[in-house]
């Protein structure tokens, strides 16, 4: 009699499900009850799996979320106008963190120090491809852009999703947008 044998995953087979896990762990039980156990149990898996590749549970719950709702870094608007192109990264930001939720935006914010260095990149880096296509199509001329420029929009956002539980109007991002950063980088 032969003997089953349980195929083991590996490579992106296993990331794919470890993250599965972990989103539907941190859905089920909020972002505070969330424990590295409990993603591995529902995985079908060790903690130690887990840790090889997240170093927190910041880390894997941020990388759940990447697979979720892709990065903003892998599909940067273009749509011919500095401006559209802004407006398009702050609605997605938006939209994003009303599909995750408040309680998951919340818990990541305590504890930004196990947040990777990386996500904190990430909306300068979509800002500065953003100018750089407007000042090459000859929209703008790009003056002294500091990172902290860059990082302004999505910044601002983020206050406004906190202090408004999630509903930011279009014409506040507009506000964003035209009285704040274009007069800042035009």
């Amino acid at each position: 009699m032969e003997r089953a044998t349980a195929s083991r995953r590996r490579g992106g087979q296993l990331v794919d499900a470890l993250l599965r896990a972990a989103w539907d762990e941190v859905s089920a039980v909020g972002y505070a009850s969330l424990t590295m156990e409990g993603v591995a149990a529902r995985a079908g898996t060790s903690k130690s799996v887990l840790y090889r590749r997240w170093p927190s549970r910041a880390a894997l719950v941020l990388a759940a979320l990447r697979q979720r709702v892709g990065s903003m870094r892998d599909d940067v608007p273009d749509t011919g106008s500095v401006r559209a192109d802004v407006l398009s990264v702050l609605r997605r930001y938006r939209d994003t963190y009303q599909e995750v939720g408040a309680d998951i935006a919340h818990g990541l914010m305590t504890e930004l120090p196990d947040v990777p260095a990386e996500v904190f990149e990430v909306t300068p880096g979509v800002m500065a491809a953003i100018l750089d296509r407007a000042a090459q199509r000859g929209e703008m001329r790009l003056g002294r852009v500091t990172p902290r420029i860059l990082a302004l929009p999505g910044d601002l956002l983020r206050h406004e999703l906190l202090v408004s539980g999630g509903r930011v109007a279009d014409t506040v991002l507009a506000e964003i947008v035209d009285d704040i950063f274009l007069p800042l980088v035009t």
